[in-house]
């Protein structure tokens, strides 16, 4: 194993809502590359074994709370960060609303990951993987993500952003999962204290 995919940041996002059409939360799951495979196994071992794609939104919410809840028992909690970031509503194309999404939700995950496990002040060798949409296939998209590249702090250690569709990433349908996850706190069922507590889902 080289020592660039030791140091190398993963960060799987997923959306719950329509860039451009009202209320917008992103999902993002942090890894370090060397533990993507270790906790891409936690969370496909508590599905069944002929379990298709996760989609949060077509799913019970009980079933799906359990399915955290045993996730937040067995997956490493010192080795990924998870991270739930509402976007209100915003004035513009929905490409670009939804590049700037993801940046502030990349900036914010990066910032606990730092914290909560490399415990250091930099990080530069970051890989954004993101659920293939209408919204990320789109030249105002690649712009805004390329400008965010050059000056937007943080996001200054993304060296690529990827899209994918997500049948083929379990740690992309984790990603909806926490997105998803903001429709219990605006229904009041959780606030950002249990869903932390319980599912291990920060708020910013």
């Amino acid at each position: 194993m080289t020592a660039a995919l030791n140091k190398k940041v993963l960060c799987f996002i997923d959306e719950y809502g329509t860039a451009g059409a009202g209320d917008l939360s992103l999902g993002a799951v942090l890894v370090l590359a060397r533990d993507a495979g270790r906790i891409d196994r936690c969370f496909t071992g508590l599905l069944e074994a002929n379990a298709n794609e996760i989609h949060a939104a077509d799913m019970d919410d009980g079933y799906l709370q359990g399915l955290l809840h045993r996730f937040r028992e067995t997956a490493p909690a010192d080795r990924l960060v998870m991270v739930n970031q509402w976007i209100g509503p915003r004035e513009g194309a929905g490409p670009l609303i939804y590049a700037q999404a993801v940046v502030e939700t990349v900036k914010i995950g990066l910032k606990r990951f730092q914290k909560d496990v490399l415990k250091r002040g930099t990080i530069g060798n970051v890989e954004v993987i993101t659920d293939q949409n209408h919204h990320n296939d789109n030249d105002d998209f690649r712009r805004e993500i390329a400008r965010s590249q050059q000056h937007d702090g943080r996001f200054k250690g993304v060296k690529r952003v990827v899209t994918v569709d997500s049948a083929a990433s379990r740690l992309l349908q984790l990603a909806d999962v926490v997105g998803y996850a903001r429709k219990w706190v605006d229904q009041g069922a959780f606030d950002a204290r249990a869903l932390r507590e319980q599912f291990g889902i920060q708020l910013p």
